[in-house]
């Protein structure tokens, strides 16, 4: 899978993460004080530490830094920002994070890791109902199938949910104004415009790519949506190592 690539972009990652204006604004002069890991909620639970990441990226060690993109350790955070708030120096590891995690897809180098192929299902659910439905989450698509910890009652509410919604005031896929209302067609055009016009379309390919060529890899069924092997095992497979020593 990373012949495709591995030419071109051995030697050129950290440059190309130069490109991307996330990177521009949250590396300026890293002194290393490991305020950021301190501050950082995802550092309490995970084995992670946000210092490493920009001490890496400031090496410029080309092959440290494709290690990060092929790592779980850039998918651990939540992307909150406190590390704005306490850096001395002004930076955003957040914002570095991000541009490590949008280099790691468009090279398929996040295919290498176990958090980093959770992004198919990321794809395939939050991002498609947003085409589909103009919602990030719709009833339909929040089952105990995927969410068991909804329990019985929820089962409970996917039975009866119209019912709930019209006793309730909200005009659940109902034409006009009011909560969860329906998403008018030309209001979804103009999304996927945006998709498109941001590169958010290519890059959904490149994940399907990536994600099909990984599943050959593994030898498992590789279908739409979410009745197949792969995307069962990706949503639902945890190796358990990714919990700091101090909170197993």
């Amino acid at each position: 899978m990373e012949a495709e690539f591995k030419t071109e972009t051995r030697s050129e990652l950290y440059n190309l993460l130069t490109e991307d204006v996330r990177f521009i604004e949250g590396l300026k002069a890293c002194i290393n004080c490991g305020t950021c890991t301190a501050i950082c909620p995802a550092a309490e639970f995970y084995n992670y530490h946000p210092r490493v990441i920009v001490d890496i990226i400031q090496s410029k060690n080309n092959e440290k830094i494709e290690e990060l993109l092929k790592n779980d350790f850039i998918w651990y955070c939540g992307e909150c920002m406190s590390c704005k708030t306490r850096c001395p120096r002004g930076n955003v590891p957040g914002l570095i994070v991000m541009a490590l995690r949008a280099l790691s897809q468009e090279l398929g180098y996040f295919a290498e890791s176990e958090k980093g192929r959770q992004q198919l299902a990321i794809k395939r659910t939050v991002g498609q109902w947003i085409l589909d439905k103009g919602y990030c989450l719709y009833l339909e698509g929040v089952g105990t199938d995927l969410h068991p910890e909804q329990g019985p009652v929820w089962d409970w509410f996917q039975a009866n949910y119209r019912d709930v919604m019209d006793r309730l005031g909200a005009n659940y896929e109902g034409d006009g104004p009011g909560i969860l209302r329906k998403i008018p067609r030309e209001s979804l055009n103009e999304l996927k415009k945006i998709f498109d016009a941001t590169g958010a379309t290519k890059r959904f390919k490149k994940i399907e790519k990536y994600s099909e060529a990984k599943a050959r890899e593994m030898k498992l069924d590789f279908g739409s949506g979410m009745d197949n092997e792969y995307f069962r095992h990706i949503y639902s497979y945890n190796s358990n190592t990714h919990n700091s020593e101090q909170n197993p």
